[in-house]
């Protein structure tokens, strides 16, 4: 998209989505009993796979994690103060002994000569304090990774998205860790650094859209969110990927839960998987074409020219399974087809895509986005997360029950054992503009369609309720001094 382009879709914005309902539980929302559970776990122990790999956005500094202790806010740096030796970065060097000044206690977090933490991003800041060490969220990020992650062969690869100034950051906190984790756990890590594509930065404009300059005359181009990360995604070479943010962690006696149920997602993607590859291959056959060829993406000439080989009773009876399925575990409805042939054209489109399962928390009040049935283009229905921004009718927000974590998993090959493109799978028309400010001065921003958002628009989408005991975001640096991050 031009500049041009990007100045016009802020004066424009982008189109509403028209929204069914929220996905609920019986209605876009799976809850797994025990057997369930248990299932799905084994099956992704057990069902065949091409690699797979933990994807964690890292990209962010912490600065937004200290905003109240930048601004010396009375309640935040007295309770800091007040804990600082619970914190696993406390170090008499640089803090002292009791009694804790709660403004020098703020600077000496953030400022050199002390931790620096400020300007650092979250990954490498110290998050949980054991008796033997005190590891930082990356380090926690590749115990996790050993738990579930394990390949066949003993390797454990993890793709982190970081900014390009903090690489030297991560590979100090990584060679503090890794011969000991290796050893202490029997694995092999494959850690890989990515960075998000400067030419997906945007660019910002003034409150009556136009371009902001900065003071030497040049316009401001920011990041265009974690939609970009699309591009890193696509990247990646296994076939399941794990996808959780780097701050969403917990200290390691909470991890047999965390586990447990994303070895559940994994499972259940595996099933589903498949359930659609088994589906594209009976379609194919009923067809009467090969299972290997190429198609484009709108199907023309997929069918040979003869008679339609989808108005037999095998062939009906086999769609009407497909659309079954594809409403029970998808939420899709499809709409109305002209012929037979239509109908199984259309059938097979949805079926062959990224697919993700998504697990969702029961919504406590955290802000953020959430599970949601929309109507698309074609008449039909899918399950996408959604942010606040982009849902105008603030009623449509009162029956919504669950949150969106950021915990889920993908399967990105198709039946053929194919990458995907994942580029041909993102939504456009599904960003959003936000107001940000530069330098005290307001501003406007452009996000590309969210990673779980708009970049995954047209996949496959299955929603899993998880407990709330596998989400611990540490948004604030005083979230380190609940439960889940104190040993």
């Amino acid at each position: 998209m031009t500049q041009k382009e990007q100045i016009e879709r802020f004066k424009e914005g982008f189109p509403s989505l028209d929204i069914v309902s929220a996905a609920t539980i019986g209605r876009g929302i799976v809850r797994l009993d025990d057997k369930q559970l248990k299932e799905a776990s084994d099956y992704c122990d057990t069902a065949q796979v091409a690699g797979k790999c933990k994807f964690v956005p890292a990209s962010g500094a912490a600065s937004r994690m200290f905003k109240d202790v930048f601004a010396h806010k009375p309640e935040t740096i007295e309770k800091l103060a007040d804990n600082i030796e619970k914190f696993a970065f406390y170090d008499p060097a640089v803090f002292g002994k009791a009694p804790y000044d709660p403004v020098k206690t703020a600077d000496a977090l953030l400022e050199e000569p002390g931790l620096g933490y400020g300007a650092k991003p979250k990954g490498v800041l110290k998050f949980h304090r054991y008796k033997e060490e005190a590891r930082t969220a990356f380090a926690e990020h590749l115990v996790e990774g050993q738990k579930y992650m394990r390949n066949a062969d003993g390797t454990v690869n993890l793709t982190f998205t970081i900014s390009p100034e903090h690489q030297a950051l991560f590979e100090k906190a990584l060679a503090e860790v890794k011969d000991e984790y290796e050893k202490r756990y029997g694995v092999k890590y494959n850690i890989r650094f990515t960075y998000q594509d400067k030419a997906t930065d945007t660019i910002a404009v003034t409150p009556d859209n136009k371009p902001f300059l900065k003071e030497d005359g040049t316009v401001l181009t920011r990041p265009a969110g974690h939609g970009a990360l699309i591009h890193n995604l696509g990247a990646v070479d296994e076939e399941l990927v794990s996808i959780k943010n780097i701050d969403n962690v917990a200290v390691e006696r909470l991890l047999p839960t965390t586990a447990l149920y994303k070895k559940a997602l994994m499972g259940r993607a595996l099933q589903l998987r498949d359930r659609v590859f088994g589906y594209l291959v009976e379609l194919d056959q009923l067809a009467g074409v090969s299972p290997m060829i190429e198609y484009s993406r709108d199907l023309v000439g997929y069918l040979p020219p003869i008679d339609d080989p989808f108005a037999t009773d095998e062939a009906q009876a086999m769609c009407n399974e497909i659309e079954k399925f594809l409403l029970e575990e998808f939420c899709i409805e499809m709409p109305q087809f002209k012929s037979c042939k239509e109908r199984a054209l259309a059938l097979r489109a949805k079926l062959d895509r990224p697919l993700r399962v998504c697990g969702m928390v029961r919504n406590e009040g955290e802000p953020g986005g959430g599970p949601f049935i929309i109507r698309e283009k074609d008449g039909s229905t899918s399950l996408q997360i959604l942010e606040s921004v982009q849902i105008s009718d603030p009623s449509l927000m009162k029956d919504a029950t669950h949150f969106n974590p950021v915990d889920l998993v993908c399967c990105l090959r198709n039946s053929r054992g194919e990458k995907f493109n994942l580029l041909d799978h993102v939504d456009p028309e599904t960003g959003f503009i936000s107001s940000k400010s530069y330098q005290g001065r307001e501003l406007k921003a452009l996000e590309l369609p969210g990673l779980w958002n708009g970049a995954m628009s047209d996949w496959l989408t299955s929603f899993v309720e998880v407990p709330i005991e596998t989400f611990n975001p540490v948004k604030v640096v005083l979230d380190l001094l609940k439960p889940a991050h104190q040993v």
